[in-house]
């Protein structure tokens, strides 16, 4: 208010000093002075009346509190959040078991059907895969001719059951006798005799390894004991078989040829070799 009552001070000494200036350098008379000076004040007055009437409404809009509008109970903001959140949460669940339902199960069941039959058809059980069939359906009329009027209200269903059922005859034939178990053959080779005895030759055997053994043995023994010793030194008579050195043919083997009928007087090499798979 007194910086109002200011400016209004202010404008009456300004209007004051323009007038008196303005009648200083004009022809005016003190009539047209005071005319001039009250048409001055009521242009001043209207104006200063314009300013306040202006200001008072900026200041009242200014100071005017802001419109408040009326706060819902916090209780209840919170029930319709929970309401809206629990509706989604439901909405969510029925598109999760909708799709579990319509799309993951019959995924995973034809996943696991497919493994099944694998499994099956791997370890020879295909017939696990099919429906099956009952028994004894197609006998019906036969055993219906064959038994008359007799009764098997008496038979328990697998009694019935097997009484239709017709085996094959390799389920129906006797299993053969079983043969006896052979007996191991040991293996003992003839003691070796020493050096000053008569009609003793040394033997070497010359292994596909390169490794060689030496053995004394007579002139009498079998040959077959030279496929015993290549036996106990690791060598298989089914696969290794014994050979001449020159010419390279396989040794004569028999229980009733001794070592000098095929030939061998002295001390001699053979071979280790494999059998010809053709022969």
């Amino acid at each position: 208010m007194v910086s109002f009552k200011t400016v209004w001070l202010f404008g009456i000494l300004s209007l004051s000093f323009f007038c008196f200036a303005s009648w200083k350098s004009s022809n005016v008379g003190v009539k047209g002075l005071v005319l001039l000076v009250g048409r001055a004040l009521l242009v001043l007055g209207l104006v200063s009346w314009l300013v306040s009437v202006v200001a008072l409404r900026i200041s009242s809009l200014a100071l005017r509190p802001p419109r408040s509008f009326p706060e819902a109970p916090e209780d209840e903001v919170e029930q319709k959040r929970k309401l809206a959140r629990r509706e989604q949460q439901d909405e969510y669940s029925q598109k999760a078991s909708t799709y579990q339902e319509n799309v993951l199960k019959p995924r995973q069941e034809a996943k696991f059907r497919k493994k099944e039959e694998h499994f099956y058809r791997m370890t020879g059980e295909a017939w696990k895969l099919s429906e099956g069939y009952a028994l004894g359906l197609d006998q019906d009329s036969e055993e219906g001719a064959v038994l008359g009027e007799e009764d098997f209200t008496s038979e328990s269903p697998n009694q019935e059951a097997l009484r239709r059922r017709k085996l094959p005859e390799s389920a129906t034939r006797p299993p053969p006798p079983l043969e006896p178990p052979r007996q191991k053959r040991i293996i003992v080779l003839p003691e070796e005799p020493s050096n000053g005895v008569d009609g003793v030759v040394t033997i070497a055997l010359r292994c596909p390894s390169g490794r060689i053994f030496k053995r004394r043995f007579l002139k009498s023994h079998s040959t077959q004991v030279l496929l015993d010793w290549m036996l106990k030194i690791g060598y298989h008579p089914a696969i290794y078989t014994v050979c001449t050195t020159y010419p390279r043919r396989p040794l004569e083997i028999g229980m009733e040829t001794s070592l000098e009928d095929t030939g061998i007087t002295s001390d001699t090499v053979l071979n280790v070799d494999e059998k010809d798979p053709s022969t």
